[in-house]
């Protein structure tokens, strides 16, 4: 009889960032059409690991794993468990229910590779790093389509909310999501909490749906959005993690979330930004989101205008169900239902 896991290939070692990784079963394909495999997986880490690194570095992740690649059983593991190698760094987190929960940190290169061994398709960020979890320093603008809505929508959708910030004098980037929708991001400077933030981005999903409403809507609500650009505010409440930069999706075709430039924006085709394709392409074009950590945004006029509509007689926009019922909130109860208890 083989040795258990023999038949995925003697174990590989890998050294990201001085720290030798362990890559297990390396011949385990994980993505079956292409024929890819875990250690290509991990391989390709190594290939974008300084532009990763860049971004993610010092912050907590929960992870999405799929043990047997994609098309296979796959779970969230907020939790790293007390047999985990001692090297690795974690912090804790809070859940939306206010659990605590050990959280890996992603420190150097290294601990992507552990997590790659261990089957994640998707490390989903928090909105801080772990030495300053106090402020979140994200804003994060995710542009989500509505069912039959070409992704021209989105890319129009992604222009009008660059020119947005920019009208305000705050400095946006972009990346695909992996999938349908896009995101623009704003680092912001410290002095903002993650309520602030969601704040600044209700602001944000207003004012594009009152300047643009053929397009944009920030109805919480699916019934309510009229084929329309959502902007989910929602995705910077408090303890809300979102799928990373450069991460592989667990999509037949290894897609990858991948940051690009402004000037990109009207010709990138997001299915063709895969693990295959991305390390030539970041080699070849340079981080186009190098920068974004050189100069903090400051979200005032936003998070002020936040406060002014309450102040005005305008609710809170809803928060997700899982939350408790926050001050300000209008009503958290689905239009058509609300109807048919009246």
């Amino acid at each position: 009889m083989a040795a258990r896991g023999a038949e995925h290939g003697e174990p590989v070692e890998l050294v990201a960032e001085g720290q030798p990784v362990s890559i297990t079963n390396p011949n385990k394909v994980f993505f079956p059409k292409l024929g890819l495999t875990k250690l290509d997986l991990a391989n390709y880490y190594l290939a974008v690991g300084p532009a990763l690194m860049r971004w993610i570095r010092n912050r907590p992740v929960l992870l999405e794993r799929y043990p047997n690649g994609v098309g296979e059983k796959s779970f969230y593991q907020k939790r790293i468990p007390e047999s985990a190698p001692s090297w690795l760094s974690t912090t804790t987190v809070m859940t939306i229910n206010g659990t605590p929960s050990r959280a890996l940190v992603i420190n150097d290169l290294a601990h992507v590779l552990w997590a790659a061994n261990m089957g994640v398709l998707g490390l989903h960020v928090w909105q801080y790093t772990a030495d300053k979890p106090q402020w979140s320093d994200e804003l994060r603008i995710d542009l989500d389509p509505s069912p039959g809505q070409t992704f021209d929508a989105i890319r129009e959708a992604a222009m009008l909310t660059r020119l947005y910030f920019a009208e305000r004098g705050i400095t946006s980037y972009v990346k695909t999501t992996g999938s349908k929708g896009m995101h623009v991001y704003a680092r912001v400077a410290d002095g903002y909490d993650s309520f602030a933030v969601r704040a600044a981005s209700v602001t944000v999903a207003r004012e594009l749906a009152r300047e643009h409403p053929h397009l944009f809507t920030d109805q919480w609500w699916k019934e309510l959005r009229d084929g329309k650009v959502f902007v989910d505010f929602n995705q910077n409440a408090p303890h809300k993690n979102v799928f990373g930069a450069w991460g592989v999706r667990a999509r037949v075709g290894a897609q990858v979330s991948t940051p690009i430039e402004w000037d990109e924006l009207m010709d990138v085709q997001p299915d063709e930004l895969t693990m295959l394709t991305v390390p030539d392409r970041l080699a070849d074009r340079g981080d186009p989101w190098e920068h974004m950590n050189d100069e903090p945004q400051d979200i005032a006029p936003l998070v002020e205008q936040f406060a002014e509509d309450l102040a005005a007689g305008i609710p809170d926009a809803p928060w997700p169900p899982v939350y408790p019922k926050m001050p300000n909130e209008a009503p958290r109860v689905q239009p058509s239902r609300a109807k048919k208890t009246e």
